[in-house]
């Protein structure tokens, strides 16, 4: 499927997903207001590092070598049943820690104990959080983009009818308990979606571990865990400072400043993700990855950019639609946010080079060495300028980054 049929496809599912990010954002603005979307913040960085040590962060390496190895069935269902036995057994285990220490994360990650049956719904519903994830990253490994586009949609439309039902019955605590909660049952739609494929059988995905298999995937595993401990634990850091700074309203601004620019790079992310990667992977040469990164760059950045000015252009009205006029002060800021969401994707299309050879120290360093920077940016020019500085630190972490990965990948060797 080439890079325009997947866009097109997957555009179906994203333009869902993004209608319903405006409803869910829309019941939340109203709801919880700015200093409520720190703490949902606060929280679902919490629940992404710990569903990535729950699944041993394995997905990324299935879907590379689901792709890999288009053509060998076997050493497919190899790693499927070795991720798959991994995936169950951590997260069970993570489950139980969760529970157990769900007090101490909710004075952690949300400040009071009295949110500890949040971290209790979420370890109940983990296990089936993991067991999705790894069964869409077999639909993206097998090119399934139809059957991965209606499973992200059913998944779209459960989350905005969880949020709506909770926050209706509980508020801000109610829209935790939905975040906590929803993946749960959207794995059983996406069972459904799967079970009369041909390659989808029950006993493809537990098994005797393959020791070869393990250590293929453990590369990918430890690129994730860095990923997921670094990027959220940096955001969760950085929102902190402006918390103590400027205060929880500003707090608040910054995460749903993050929360549009998340929302409207969903189309290039999940595009990356479903086309390119498996793409990537599949190359053997130098000149065929230069090839594939110029050819999406081509169309990726010239999308992104329309898109950063178009939402430029109708700032106001999309904050209030969006949000509500509370969230207004975020207008002033938000161009400079979107040209460094630019420079971000720039550098995710030569990135994800690194991610699909298994170079695991590159992305590694990447991922540590710009987490680190963007917090020490972040606290330097908040401190300077104000809730802008934030975005400040966005743009130049990101040129720093893009000339780097430009670099690296001059240099990369490739068989």
């Amino acid at each position: 499927m080439t890079l325009i049929k997947t866009s097109l496809f997957n555009s179906i599912a994203v333009l869902v997903k993004i209608l319903t990010l405006l409803g869910i954002n829309k019941i939340l603005a109203v709801y919880v207001g700015p200093a409520g979307y720190a703490a949902l913040g606060q929280f679902q960085n919490a629940m992404t590092i710990i569903t990535t040590f729950a699944s041993g962060a394995l997905n990324t390496g299935v879907t590379k070598y689901t792709a890999e190895y288009v053509e060998d069935e076997l050493k497919q269902i190899t790693i499927w049943k070795t991720a798959g036995t991994l995936a169950i057994g951590i997260s069970v285990l993570f489950s139980l820690l969760v529970a157990v220490f769900s007090v101490p994360l909710a004075k952690l990650f949300l400040g009071d104990a009295a949110y500890a049956s949040v971290f209790l719904c979420f370890s109940v519903a983990l296990s089936f959080f993991v067991l999705n994830a790894l069964l869409l990253a077999i639909l993206v490994g097998k090119k399934e983009v139809p059957r991965y586009v209606m499973a992200n949609i059913v998944g779209s439309l459960l989350s905005i009818g969880f949020v709506f039902y909770f926050v209706m019955l509980w508020g801000a605590y109610g829209a935790l308990i939905a975040l906590a909660t929803f993946q749960s049952v959207a794995f059983f739609i996406t069972l459904i979606i799967c079970w009369n494929l041909k390659w989808f059988k029950i006993s493809n995905f537990y098994g005797k571990i393959d020791k070869g298999a393990a250590k293929n995937l453990s590369k990918f595993a430890l690129m994730a865990i860095v990923s997921a401990a670094c990027v959220p634990v940096s955001q969760i850091l950085v929102r902190q400072y402006v918390v103590q700074n400027l205060g929880v309203e500003s707090a608040g601004y910054w995460e749903a400043l993050w929360r549009l620019s998340s929302a409207y790079l969903m189309l290039v992310t999940t595009v990356l993700s479903v086309y390119y990667l498996p793409k990537l992977a599949e190359l053997k040469t130098h000149a065929g990855l230069r090839s594939e990164i110029v050819n999406g760059a081509k169309i990726i950045v010239p999308v992104t950019i329309v898109g950063a000015v178009s939402i430029y252009a109708l700032r106001v009205f999309i904050v209030e639609m969006l949000f509500s006029k509370q969230f207004l002060p975020i207008e002033e800021i938000m161009g400079w946010q979107l040209f460094g969401d630019v420079l971000k994707i720039a550098s995710w299309l030569v990135a994800y080079v690194f991610i699909s050879r298994a170079e695991f120290k590159i992305f590694i360093f990447i991922e540590i060495f710009f987490s680190i920077t963007f917090v020490l940016l972040s606290m330097l020019l908040v401190s300077e300028y104000g809730l802008v500085g934030g975005a400040y630190a966005h743009i130049v972490n990101y040129v720093v980054c893009l000339i780097f990965v430009m670099y690296k990948f001059s240099k990369l060797k490739v068989l």
